[in-house]
């Protein structure tokens, strides 16, 4: 029987990582979100609300 993922660790917050991780964190698992600086991984993060904010003035989140 398959297991449920709950938590998940994204290494690496350029342009694949980011998005995988606001995949993950969308169908409600607990996200880890790491680069090798923490600038690099606030600015995925950053990627991430923009993309957030972007999809609810299209009415898509």
């Amino acid at each position: 029987m398959p297991r449920e993922i709950r938590n998940v660790a994204v290494l690496g917050a350029g342009t694949m990582g980011h998005g995988i991780a606001q995949v993950a964190a969308m169908a409600g698992c607990d996200v880890a979100l790491v680069d090798s600086t923490s600038a690099l991984a606030e600015a995925g993060l950053e990627r991430i609300r923009h993309n957030l904010d972007e999809g609810l003035v299209r009415g898509k989140v």
